[in-house]
């Protein structure tokens, strides 16, 4: 069950990825000959029109294969015999596209559920909070240079600066305060503590906050994703510490066997908020400036904006290949690490 749900998930963001592609490059009157959901030998496939659909054998990733995208072509409706601006908008759509996802599962979480906003339910006596004359009530409204809009974003700001003095600004009955807390260490849970408790619970809000919070939701997601990856080139997390798919299959297994006895309601919440998360994650990954990834072609394209001149093909083919070999060794080394981390 675990694995089916997990591709069912990897399957749905992944398609909408590719979707985003295919839309554009329809729009852009690029011939698109190929639209399929995993890699591989085919399995099934129906042409309709100039496309071939088709479901690839192995389960993970999809593609959008458009004429004359990695070789040259004399056909107008090629990709390459676009302009830079139709280029652009095609390659920037997969990612824009699982923003948009991640936006719509927020949009409906958030609506049946509610968010948590960083209003303190409590303080520990002894701690910073509390000689800062923080009380229950208080909303946070920013931490350092970080506007706060949900309780989670303070959790992971005291998760990703720990033990760092900082400046907070609260509200208390609609008058805005503030004052800089320096955390202390807790022996018992081995973390820095500012000393407050935030709402367990979460609170409904009407359309337009829903709308609001949908946002605030995503942005979370985006911010923490990048975040863990500055975390990573500094050094302070190490590539044992990120999941590839069989630790995301394990998550999502984790996720449904924790929320099942609750119903049917809660694991679908949970699984969507799995959706949200993934769905972000890949939007910000496929944007990085890497070579292989939809954020390298934009790079490339950049360049050829403002140079206007296209850059050498056979570089940035030969480009692409080596950074796509050095992302497959990455994914196996991840891959062993969770199934490590799996049978011990």
């Amino acid at each position: 069950m675990n694995i089916i749900l997990a591709l069912i998930i990897f399957s749905i963001i992944i398609l909408f990825h590719e979707l985003g592609h295919f839309l554009l490059a329809k729009y852009n009157d690029v011939r698109v000959n190929e639209f399929c959901l995993g890699l591989g030998p085919t399995l099934v496939g129906f042409t309709k029109g100039e496309t071939k659909y088709s479901l690839k054998l192995l389960p993970f990733g999809g593609a959008c294969m458009m004429e004359g995208e990695d070789e040259d072509s004399s056909d107008d409706r090629g990709f390459n015999n676009k302009s830079v601006l139709q280029r652009f908008s095609i390659v920037v759509a997969g990612p824009v596209f699982n923003f948009i996802m991640a936006f719509i599962f927020s949009l409906i979480v958030v609506a049946c559920v509610g968010f948590d906003p960083p209003v303190l339910t409590d303080v520990m006596d002894g701690y910073p909070a509390q000689e800062a004359g923080l009380q229950a009530g208080d909303s946070i409204v920013r931490m350092g240079n970080k506007r706060i809009h949900l309780y989670r974003e303070v959790s992971f700001y005291t998760y990703f600066h720990a033990g760092e003095a900082v400046d907070i600004t609260y509200e208390r009955d609609g008058e805005k305060y503030q004052t800089v807390l320096t955390p202390a260490y807790d022996e018992e849970s081995g973390r820095y503590l500012f000393g407050f408790y935030g709402a367990a619970g979460r609170t409904k809000g009407n359309v337009l906050q829903t709308l609001q919070y949908g946002v605030y939701e995503v942005k979370y997601w985006i911010v923490t994703t990048m975040e863990s990856l500055g975390q990573l080139v500094r050094g302070r997390v190490s590539v044992n510490d990120l999941s590839g798919p069989v630790g995301i299959v394990k998550t999502i297994g984790d996720t449904y066997t924790e929320t099942k006895p609750a119903g049917m309601f809660y694991v679908l919440m949970s699984l969507m908020n799995m959706c949200i998360l993934l769905s972000a994650n890949l939007g910000v990954m496929n944007l990085l400036p890497i070579p292989a990834l939809d954020g390298g072609r934009l790079v490339f394209l950049i360049i050829e904006g403002v140079r206007r001149k296209r850059f050498d093909p056979d570089k940035e083919g030969a480009l692409n290949f080596v950074f796509l070999m050095a992302l497959m060794v990455l994914m196996v080394v991840i891959m062993f690490n969770d199934i490590r981390k799996l049978i011990m």
